[in-house]
């Protein structure tokens, strides 16, 4: 609403005590300052009059808050950020009512808050227009304040309403059509109860040129579910962003926030992410669903060769235990299934992450803040200090982290990470090209995994196909990697049924439904130890060097698990190049 008339803060400013150079007598300046007050309360009385006249205009009512007692109670119901963005402040609250003057009601946003403190504090919400002098006044109430939380940092979505979403969710086009009956509040609901039933790990809002298109990654892949008009897309994001603690006047810089879906057994961390693209805001919610149950090395996918090396490593006292891939290829997952079974009473576990993202009772869980400069080196220093029994650091991306994680490992700790290389071969060379000391980090590493997320088909529609049905190209990569399997895996690919991919109701016409783990597990044994003391050492000659270990390769374990019927060939071909 515009006044007319510029800030309030231009209009007071004779009024604080200015002075003027000019050299005037003492009743000249006290008839000037008598005067300049007179036009100050005037310019006042008509921003109050033109609040009033467009309350009248709205069917909203107007009220003046100059004199009007404002408790604390009442101011921190909206924090200072939030009122500053959207020009709204809570004026009274009681146990059953509030009330919120708005310098703008109809602005993106206010109804939102309204209907938020509607659910989370008060029963009965009503929303007046005030002038920009009965904002301004507000808002320097708020100095009086300690420093205040984000109004919510948590959404709670009632159950049957959950419950109705997810039962009317049978396909990606019946999301769109309960987004085309929604209102702005349900539309997240509606959006996020979906994403839960098809087990989605990230939501999309994308705009583009001239429609905003709503995105779940499934299984690793993004798969388009529904459209939104742009102007149902202003009002959703600054409902993400009011419930994520994200200033929502702010379009043209990037944002992070969170906020916490509790449902009865487990609660979702929803991790937003928004950024500044050519047609508007793109926005990128991140479900973390805190269910540990499947948590276990057997649910991963772990054979049974791996699964026996990996236990017996764990039980040893220190040393690290490093498991690298690219991101989303489940590394923390493995680190959290392992931390389970650590877990016990008795040992210390702190974990540095960035960010936190499984939460886990007796676990001490640290996390980065690069705005504090608390980043994983001097992160590490500080957990090492605690007298931790096991580590568990989140990456090991720069020299000092892999400094001190070695000699933590070789000091009595047991060390988890991880590391970004292409598979578990290149884990050494990557530490001595970061400046590792050899003779320090031979003693220092107990094992190396690589692993993958290869989607599982689905059982409803999976089809047969055998070797013959695979191109050249597929046939010559399976006849290789089968023939360089240690003897006890090896199998005839020749004459094995595999399975593709076909779609049906049942995996919204995708072919997978799910994911599974495929691994490279390797121990550093003398034999490994001593190549590593030589300097000499390339991912070739490691993979050499374990082959006496009976180990299967990434892709070797792939191939398997496809001709168990598990997964595809051309899945495991197109997660391992």
């Amino acid at each position: 609403m515009s006044n007319g008339f510029g800030s309030i803060d231009d209009l007071l400013s004779k009024q604080s005590g200015q002075k003027t150079n000019s050299p005037v007598s003492a009743t000249a300046k006290n008839v000037e300052e008598k005067f300049e007050n007179k036009m100050v309360d005037i310019k006042k009385k008509e921003l109050e009059i033109l609040a009033e006249s467009y309350a009248f205009n709205i069917g909203l009512p107007h009220i003046n808050l100059m004199n009007f007692p404002i408790t604390q109670e009442a101011l921190k119901q909206i924090p200072k950020e939030i009122a500053e963005s959207l020009g709204v402040v809570c004026f009274f609250v009681s146990q059953d009512e509030f009330r919120l003057g708005a310098l703008d009601p109809e602005k993106a946003g206010v109804k939102d808050l309204l209907e938020e403190l509607s659910k989370k504090r008060y029963g009965n919400g009503l929303l007046y227009v005030i002038s920009e002098v009965s904002f301004k006044k507000v808002l320097k109430l708020y100095d009086n304040l300690p420093n205040l939380k984000p109004i919510t940092k948590d959404l709670d979505i009632k159950v049957e309403d959950l419950q109705k979403v997810q039962a009317d969710v049978n396909d990606f086009t019946s999301v769109q059509k309960l987004l085309d009956s929604s209102n702005t509040t349900d539309m997240l609901t509606i959006i996020l109860g979906a994403g839960l039933k098809v087990d989605a790990s990230d939501v999309h809002v994308e705009t583009e040129q001239n429609r905003v298109i709503v995105r779940f990654r499934l299984d690793g892949i993004l798969q388009d579910v529904s459209e939104l008009s742009k102007d149902i897309f202003q009002k959703l994001i600054s409902r993400i962003k009011l419930i994520s603690a994200l200033k929502i006047n702010i379009n043209n810089k990037p944002q992070d926030g969170r906020f916490t879906i509790h449902l009865p057994e487990y609660d979702v961390d929803v991790r937003v992410s928004t950024i500044p693209t050519v047609f508007g805001e793109s926005v990128v919610m991140r479900l973390l669903v805190q269910k540990q149950a499947d948590l276990t090395l057997e649910n991963l996918g772990f054979s049974e060769r791996d699964l026996k090396v990996l236990s017996e490593e764990i039980k040893r006292p220190n040393g690290m235990i490093i498991t690298t891939g690219p991101t989303g290829s489940g590394k923390t997952t493995t680190l959290y299934s392992i931390l389970k079974i650590l877990n016990k009473p008795g040992v210390k576990i702190i974990t540095l992450e960035d960010p936190v993202e499984y939460r886990m009772e007796g676990v001490n869980q640290s996390q980065i803040d690069h705005s504090k400069n608390y980043d994983f080196a001097t992160g590490l220093r500080s957990i090492l200090r605690q007298d931790p029994d096991i580590v568990m650091v989140g990456e090991i991306r720069d020299a000092e982290t892999a400094e001190i994680s070695v000699q933590a490992a070789l000091t009595g700790h047991l060390m988890l990470s991880t590391l970004h290389t292409n598979n578990a071969f290149g884990a050494i060379p990557r530490f001595l090209s970061m400046g590792t000391q050899p003779f320090l980090l031979a003693p220092s590493l107990n094992c190396v995994m690589g692993q993958r997320l290869v989607r599982r088909l689905c059982d409803s529609c999976r089809l047969e196909v055998s070797f013959k049905d695979f191109d050249e190209h597929t046939q010559s990569r399976l006849l290789e990697q089968a023939g360089k399997m240690p003897e006890k895996f090896r199998v005839d690919v020749k004459n094995i049924i595999f399975y593709r991919a076909v779609g049906c109701k049942d995996c919204n016409n995708i072919g997978y439904k799910g994911r599974i783990g495929i691994y490279e597990v390797f121990v550093v044994n003398k034999d490994l130890e001593q190549i590593i003391l030589s300097g000499q050492v390339s991912e070739v000659s490691v993979e050499q060097m374990v082959k006496a270990q009976d180990m299967t390769t990434m892709v070797q374990d792939g191939i398997l698990k496809a001709s168990q019927g598990i997964t595809s060939i051309e899945e495991v071909f197109r997660v391992i190049d």
